[in-house]
């Protein structure tokens, strides 16, 4: 029995899906099943269902899933001592951003600098709704992520403040609100609005926005893509509710057809931190990381 065999098996059957675990394990669908077959074969049982979606565990595969999490976790802590003691970080660093992250923070920066100081390690980048960052740092599959947060600190993670900005107005340049210096919420009440998806934590402040003020949004089109919302609005499709750092110098066909107006009457902001699993629970790769953006924070 490999440890590798293992860490498939619990990505299987956490993510119940052999695509999704594939991916979450970065190796193919092909690979998965042998090292699925191979435990199997190991154990003289069978862990998983046949033919079943989403995919579901065997009475066996049941009890072999908390001994398995717990290998997991002793054989990360054990090498995490070695590596500590020896004083070379190496491994991996998985990290989770937001489509954002690079225009409104020096997160490539960061990345560079913490590549240059440990070069064994294997960084990796993914960029996913916030809700779904957080339960993968939560869970072991992610070691730190940027994410929006919604409603306080999650339970069993570090959480380091990086900025709050702005939601503005993005509208098309010989839009009337495009004249305004400023716009409330009321006046936006019988437009089209190209939004973000429901899972994503700013349209979840937004929705709430629109509420607490009882006012109803017609919603065009759902995108989950910040460069698509934005063609989208240059060419009319509706108006828009976006972080103020948006960058539209990535957008060439966006910086004369859009227009960035502030909102008033209403505090809509986008809180951007980085989390981390709390004490042990986090690699050394995720320590190392967040003591460098730390650093960075105070720096004058």
């Amino acid at each position: 029995m490999e440890l590798r065999h293992l860490r498939h098996f619990v990505a299987l059957a956490e993510e119940r899906s052999f695509t999704a675990a594939a991916a979450r394990e970065y190796i193919v669908q092909s690979g998965l099943s042998t090292s699925i077959r191979a435990l199997e074969k190991d154990l003289g049982a069978l862990l998983f269902v046949r033919g079943t979606r989403p995919v579901r565990l065997t009475a066996e595969g049941e009890a072999l899933l908390p001994s398995a999490r717990r290998t997991l976790e002793a054989a990360d802590i054990a090498r995490q001592t070695v590596q500590e003691v020896h004083g070379v970080l190496a491994g991996q660093l998985r990290i989770g951003a937001l489509q954002t992250t690079g225009h409104t923070l020096p997160f490539a920066s960061w990345l560079a600098e913490f590549a240059l100081a440990h070069p064994r390690v294997e960084i990796s980048v993914q960029q996913l709704a916030a809700s779904e960052m957080v339960r993968l740092v939560t869970d072991g599959g992610l070691d730190c992520a940027l994410v929006a947060l919604l409603d306080g600190d999650p339970t069993g993670l570090d959480v380091v403040p990086l900025l709050a900005e702005p939601i503005m107005l993005a509208c098309p340049a010989d839009h009337p609100l495009a004249r305004e210096t400023a716009v409330g919420l009321v006046h936006l009440a019988d437009e089209r609005f190209v939004e973000a998806p429901p899972a994503w934590a700013i349209r979840s402040e937004i929705d709430r926005a629109f509420a607490e003020a009882g006012l109803h949004r017609r919603i065009a089109c759902v995108v989950n893509e910040w460069s698509m919302v934005l063609d989208l609005v240059a060419a009319g499709v509706g108006i828009a509710l976006v972080p103020q750092g948006l960058d539209f110098t990535l957008h060439p066909r966006s910086t004369e057809a859009l227009r960035l107006v502030p909102l008033q009457g209403t505090s809509l902001e986008r809180r951007v931190d980085l989390v981390v699993p709390s004490g042990h629970a986090a690699s050394p790769a995720a320590r190392r990381f967040s003591e460098l953006v730390r650093s960075k924070l105070s720096a004058p």
